[in-house]
């Protein structure tokens, strides 16, 4: 048995996914609130039996991996070892030696960091002056100091304080080096010191909420000494993919479609304190691809709170392109009279809330910014105008974004189109091509693309569903063709049914010629199938679900045609007349198609 088969025996699926959500029997299965939508009826499966679960208002499902995958935002190896955890599998009896001592170095390297954090919170409950600043002057509460875990490291002990302590409990100066908590002295005596003495500390923490190091505030200003100091590079913690308070916020995030980036870590704390808990910071302006990729597996939708100053406003620039890079819609937060977040919500939460409802698109607040700073009634104004913006447009992604921001600046500049695609062209790193066009359409959003992309699955799978139990309902689905379906396994399926229309077995019964990889994903399919069949057809006549098939076949169809037709419109651009030719041609074929499908509707 290998590891992923070892955990599967050893926890029950119902439990896991019960300390996500409330489940109540349903018969043979369990059913909840979807964690990955605002829902009022239940619609998130599991079955215990299958050792499965469906999500009917997302369309996501599949074995227990997959849910903590979807649900933690893990890859997963992540999901891989929270779930050995939990079900007390050592992974180091499936590793190769190299594997295993990377991953003990690590245990070993939370397990200082943690009880660091303990350590600095005791000493912070028994310093009245950072009792003070952060319930006084700050006014957090004492259940969100002991939330967000906020400790003390005092700067007595000729700098060892820390040192000594973690010493006791048998930690070695190597160990506390590595984990960012203890820096060699180049001065006096030599030896090891503290690396944080005098300052407020907040635990930096993975999404999981294990701490992987510490960002640490003086608590007495001074001017020679830096504000905030940040654990260095560690084997746990990485300044260019940590998001601070990510393990406190994603479900808020997963449920309200967005997120919030600030600055400051306390900005952070202050927001979730007044109950707007969509929000997390990067280590200053400096976002990252790694910090997109991070929160993209939560939301597409990202809201950046920046100061609108230079740095504010150069770290969009550099924002923007990474953004369109990751696949993420990128917006900014304006706030009024110059305040930060904090700031703000001392003064009125309700405000916090209404400035976040009210965000820009990214690239058009940048347009506003400029157009305001400078003369754009000048040759020289609108030169400067153009410097910024024609760099950050040629890096965007989507061609048809690209042009709309073309038109855009011309119009804004009084311009020709033509001037700015030769201005574009020489831009470094772009290699000459013919002038855009101005698009036909507007570009689709994140949210209305991933809207689509739901519905489009639900009405394969659910087809798919019926066409695999009633064989004598496969002939109705005549007009279906292999690539209108998205995904590998449904395609699969079809084609198999398809080229043997009497099967009545299995999809076990399938898997010929397949890799024991491609296998198992294909019966964690199944059961989703199967799951979505007897909770949606379960009580329906044979007849009723001949019609079923007709109108998921003409919605499917009418699902595809729809796509297809963008994609063959976007390629008329710059198109020869033998491709044009091509391309009408089969519009006509789609309509034709489109024609049969909506004829064979129940009337």
């Amino acid at each position: 048995m290998d590891a992923v088969e070892d955990i599967k025996a050893r926890l029950n699926i119902e439990d896991v996914v019960g300390e996500y959500v409330q489940l109540k029997r349903s018969g043979r299965n369990f059913k909840g609130l979807s964690p990955f939508a605002n829902e009022r009826t239940p619609s998130f499966m599991v079955s215990p039996e299958k050792q499965i679960w469906h999500d009917f208002s997302s369309g996501k499902g599949g074995n227990v991996f997959g849910f903590i995958m979807e649900v933690e935002g893990m890859d997963f190896k992540e999901a891989l070892e929270h779930l050995a955890q939990k079900a007390g599998v050592d992974l180091s009896q499936y590793r190769g030696r190299r594997g295993g001592g990377n991953s003990q170095q690590k245990d070993r390297l939370y397990e200082a960091l943690d009880l660091a954090a303990k350590f600095y919170q005791v000493q912070f409950s028994k310093t009245k002056e950072a009792y003070e600043y952060i319930l006084g002057k700050r006014q957090f509460s004492k259940q969100t100091a002991l939330e967000w875990r906020i400790g003390y490291a005092p700067s007595g002990n000729g700098g060892q304080t820390l040192f000594k302590f973690m010493m006791s409990k048998g930690f070695t100066p190597d160990e506390l080096q590595k984990a960012g908590l203890a820096v060699k002295r180049r001065y006096g005596s030599g030896g090891y010191g503290d690396m944080f003495r005098g300052r407020i500390t907040l635990p930096l923490q993975d999404p999981h909420g294990r701490v992987v190091g510490f960002t640490a505030r003086l608590l007495k200003d001074d001017p020679d000494s830096p504000k905030y100091i940040n654990t260095p590079q560690t084997l746990l913690y990485d300044k260019s993919r940590h998001v601070y308070g990510l393990h406190l916020a994603k479900e808020s995030i997963r449920k309200s479609g967005f997120v919030v980036l600030v600055e400051g870590n306390l900005d952070v704390v202050a927001s979730h304190q007044a109950g707007v808990r969509q929000v997390v910071a990067t280590a200053g302006t400096a976002l990252t691809e790694p910090n997109l990729k991070a929160l993209s597996r939560f939301t597409g939708d990202v809201r950046l709170s920046f100061d609108a100053d230079k740095a504010g406003i150069a770290a969009t620039e550099r924002t923007i392109p990474i953004a369109s890079k990751t696949g993420v819609s990128l917006s900014i937060i304006s706030i009024p009279s110059g305040k930060d977040p904090d700031e703000l919500i001392k003064q009125s939460a309700d405000t916090w809330r209404a400035v976040i409802d009210k965000q820009q698109y990214a690239l058009d607040w940048l347009m506003d910014r400029y157009k305001a700073e400078l003369d754009l009634t000048t040759a020289q104004g609108k030169k400067q105008f153009s410097d910024v913006l024609l760099p950050v447009i040629r890096k965007l992604q989507d061609s048809v974004e690209q042009d709309h921001y073309m038109v855009e600046v011309a119009k804004v500049l009084g311009v020709s189109r033509d001037a700015l695609d030769k201005k574009l062209v020489k831009q470094p790193g772009r290699e000459a091509k013919p002038a855009m066009k101005k698009p036909k359409r507007q570009p689709v959003t994140p949210d209305q693309a991933q809207k689509t992309d739901i519905e489009y699955r639900r009405t394969q799978d659910h087809l798919i569903s019926l066409l695999l139990s009633y064989p004598a309902l496969r002939p109705q689905a005549s007009l279906l063709q292999e690539e209108m379906f998205t995904t590998g396994q449904a395609k699969y399926v079809f084609r198999y049914l398809k080229q043997r229309p009497d099967f009545s077995g299995t999809i076990a019964d399938m898997g010929n010629g397949l890799t024991e990889q491609q296998v198992q994903s294909l019966l964690d399919y199944a059961k989703i199938l199967v799951l979505q069949r007897e909770e949606l057809y379960g009580n329906v006549e044979t007849l009723e679900l001949g019609y079923e098939v007709n109108r998921l076949q003409a919605r499917l169809i009418e699902q595809y045609i729809k796509q297809r037709k963008q994609q063959l419109t976007a390629q008329l651009d710059g198109a020869d007349e033998e491709t044009m030719r091509r391309i009408l041609t089969e519009v006509k074929e789609l309509d034709t198609l489109l024609h049969q499908s909506q004829g064979g509707r129940r009337g």
